[in-house]
């Protein structure tokens, strides 16, 4: 009996899938997430729109897996997060013809889709690992390697959507929901005056306790604003504190190696400088940079100069040299030099950028940019007496 009603759930998940992954995600813009939860934050409202939603966003990534190699989809870590995908797309469906007008409905919803958010806070480092399992045992092909970056490029994107619908909900309309005292007039998960310079000295901090805990020393922050008031934006903190936090503990650990014992290290520097149509935060340091034959790995998953991290969870360098960017201080197995694609990917939203430009004889530099307008480009990185750097931003149609 067990076995039949696997098989018939089986069956009718995959025509669910087939049949929401006929839809196109609706787009979301932030001024409509800030008008939802300022003005007219209805939870009934959000119910009915996510019971939909959220099956069409989790059928469209279950599709793409279902394509994923055989060998890659056989792992014991990819079959998990599929499962977890499959068993969050029953637990929405439950909700489908229910009424929306039910104050029980709706706080059962509330509650579904916190478990739901909690089921996927793995999601990173375990697809990781599948991919990891996936090398060990087939090796490496570079067709597959190229279809699976893309692949990967577009989970972890698609992923950064469904958590933001997640926790806006839950923030908005769950019941034990506290105010952040950082951000106390956030809507939800978006900050609608996010001071720039408070979350690059907190992701600062953070990425310092972590090299202080490892190297028993860590490089000093200077930090320079070139506007005269301090900079506000309407965003989402803790995104802006990941992308800056993996490049401060990336930057910090290419300081701490290249220097090794010596007894002062060079500072790393932060720039936020707000222009009449982007915001642009600039991150260097002076650990060596990439080599110029390298730099087109930069943003691909499978490459690492990390050691490999210990599957036990004990501390060891991975928390310091991995990439990971929605849990603070997960074990993730899949990296770059510099910190690269997840916080490549984490800032390819439609109101960020991340971009980076090599050097033959000095450092890599990372950029991250918010436009609002227009996408920006990097035409030129020319060596200067004052930085080392000297970066020009043009706008591009």
């Amino acid at each position: 009996m067990r076995i039949l009603r696997f098989l018939r759930s089986s069956v009718s998940v995959g025509k669910n899938i087939d049949y929401y992954s006929k839809f196109s995600p609706s787009p979301l813009s932030m001024k409509q997430f800030l008008d939802f939860g300022s003005e007219n934050a209805c939870e009934k409202t959000s119910f009915t729109f996510l019971r939909h939603e959220l099956p069409v966003r989790l059928a469209n990534i279950m599709k793409e897996i279902n394509l994923l190699p055989d060998n890659l989809l056989r792992t014991p870590s990819v079959r998990l997060v599929q499962g977890w995908y499959m068993q969050s797309l029953q637990e929405i469906l439950e909700f489908k013809e229910k009424n929306a007008g039910d104050d029980k409905v709706t706080y059962d919803f509330t509650e579904a889709v916190i478990r739901i958010r909690n089921r996927h806070n793995d999601v990173i480092p375990t697809m990781a690992q599948g991919v990891v399992e996936y090398k060990e045992t087939h090796g490496t092909d570079p067709v597959v390697s190229q279809n699976v970056q893309y692949f990967l490029d577009r989970f972890y994107m698609s992923r950064i959507s469904i958590r933001m619908l997640l926790n806006q909900h839950t923030l908005l309309f769950g019941v034990n929901v506290k105010v952040n005292p950082a951000h106390p007039k956030q809507i939800g998960s978006i900050d609608p005056n996010c001071c720039v310079s408070d979350v690059i000295r907190d992701a600062y901090e953070n990425a310092r306790n972590l090299c202080d805990r490892y190297y028993m020393n860590s490089p000093e922050l200077i930090l320079e604003e070139f506007n005269v008031q301090p900079v506000t934006v309407v965003y989402v903190p803790s995104h802006l504190y990941h992308m800056v936090f993996e490049l401060f503990k990336n930057a910090m650990r290419a300081t701490m190696e290249l220097y090794g014992d010596a007894m002062e290290y060079p500072p790393i520097h932060a720039q936020v400088a707000l222009g009449t149509e982007d915001l642009t935060v600039k991150v260097s340091d002076r650990g060596g940079g990439v080599p110029l034959r390298k730099i087109d790995r930069l943003f691909t998953y499978t490459y690492s100069t990390a050691p490999r991290p210990s599957s036990d969870g004990a501390r060891a360098a991975p928390l310091l040299f991995t990439v990971q960017v929605e849990e603070l201080l997960a074990v993730h197995t899949l990296g770059c030099e510099f910190g690269g694609v997840l916080v490549h990917v984490h800032a390819h939203q439609p109101v960020t950028d991340l971009l980076v430009g090599p050097l033959r004889d000095g450092p890599v530099l990372p950029l991250i940019l918010f436009p609002w307008s227009c996408w920006f480009i990097i035409q030129s990185l020319q060596r200067t007496q004052k930085d080392n750097i000297k970066v020009h931003i043009l706008p591009t149609r």
